[in-house]
């Protein structure tokens, strides 16, 4: 089944790492809100089936009020067929979790919270910018269950300067401790116009250690594992059975669509991106366009972008699959490509199944773009 992705362009606060699109402020929330809604009834016609997973991504969702998320599902439920048991989620930050913000959510049809905690360390927490504090990072996760939430994933970050081992392991151990059946986990990346990356070039800020950022990594799979949880994609780890559906489809090739600024859409073929822009997405929509740019995907990009994403999963590649849809020319070069890696430890091989190994999961980018097809 399809999915839905609703780029929600606001957040209260810039951290300091970030650079998602968005905007602290509110004053067109109402006008996007509006635009949002349009730009779903003008792509009627993208979704043929049902809709088995909604997302509302951001930014930070949860900043909207109660009647402005209702208005936009009242335009996804008029506009397509979803699924009784369709899985919806809501990126949320810990700050806007109050007993009030709930109750409200609980009227919404939302059955998945996304939670923003990154670190339960007030220091780590200034240093990123964040709104919350440590204790509404644990406090939130409790009220949210207690509210009948249970369907949590938390995102914690790894390899910044502030996070010893020692700390790292003690956020781990607070994640397990909540008994949230997903988390989802990241390295920190310096990207260009960002607050971090700007402060590291003036020398204000130490640069990101890449070994640092590996060695907490290998904490991470290891904790997580012999916790119980099946580490069943590169950067998230979930209770057996509790996979997040929609980022799942991302990584299999589901079609989906994308709504707002800055949102990608993907039909199999060709891929949908808006502009990371406010005012233009607004002038667009009300003008009766859409305001995409639309990129024709050739079959290399597609069997490029099938090796990227599948090796991230524990599912990994199928040999037969790549014959199936790309044809024997693509396995044939795969296959090829393969032998590359037969003295190393990184790649699982077992009949027509590729999976990375422990100590290929440090390396998953630069495996996948080894075994890529550029000639065309």
């Amino acid at each position: 089944m399809s999915g839905i992705y609703i780029h929600i362009p606001f957040c209260k606060k810039a951290c300091h790492y970030c650079d998602f699109h968005f905007s602290t402020s509110l004053k067109y929330a109402d006008e996007m809100v509006e635009a949002i809604c349009k730009e779903i009834k003008m792509k009627k016609d993208r979704i043929s089936g049902q809709v088995g997973s909604i997302y509302f991504g951001g930014g930070t969702p949860s900043i909207l009020s109660q009647a402005a998320l209702q208005k936009i599902f009242d335009a996804i439920i008029q506009t397509f067929s979803v699924d009784g048991n369709a899985e919806i989620t809501i990126e949320t930050n810990p700050d806007d979790l109050t007993a009030q913000k709930l109750k409200e959510l609980k009227k919404l049809p939302v059955n998945r919270f996304s939670v923003g905690i990154q670190s339960f360390f007030n220091e780590d927490l200034i240093w990123m910018n964040r709104a919350h504090n440590a204790d509404e990072a644990e406090n939130c996760i409790k009220r949210s269950q207690d509210a009948g939430f249970e369907n949590l994933t938390l995102d914690l970050i790894y390899g910044y300067p502030l996070l010893t081992d020692t700390k790292w392991l003690s956020n781990i151990d607070k994640a397990i401790d909540l008994q949230v059946p997903h988390i989802s986990a990241y390295a920190l990346t310096v990207e260009p116009r960002t607050a971090l990356a700007h402060a590291i070039k003036n020398k204000k800020q130490s640069p990101v250690n890449d070994n640092q950022s590996a060695a907490q990594f290998v904490i991470l799979m290891d904790k997580l594992t012999k916790a119980g949880f099946e580490h069943y994609e590169i950067s998230n780890f979930a209770n057996p059975g509790c996979y997040a559906v929609h980022n799942t489809n991302y990584w299999k090739g589901v079609n989906y669509i994308g709504i707002g600024p800055s949102a990608h859409g993907f039909d199999g073929q060709n891929r949908y991106m808006n502009p990371a822009n406010n005012s233009i997405y607004i002038e667009k929509i009300e003008s009766n366009k859409l305001p995409e740019i639309v990129e024709e995907l050739s079959l290399n990009d597609r069997f490029n972008e099938y090796m990227m994403t599948s090796l991230r999963t524990m599912w990994g590649t199928d040999l037969q699959k790549i014959k199936a849809d790309f044809g024997k020319d693509f396995l044939e070069e795969t296959q090829h490509n393969l032998r590359s890696f037969e003295d190393k430890d990184w790649l699982m091989i077992d009949g027509d199944n590729i999976k990375l190994s422990q100590s290929g999961k440090l390396f998953a980018d630069h495996i996948a773009s080894e075994l890529f097809i550029v000639n065309d």
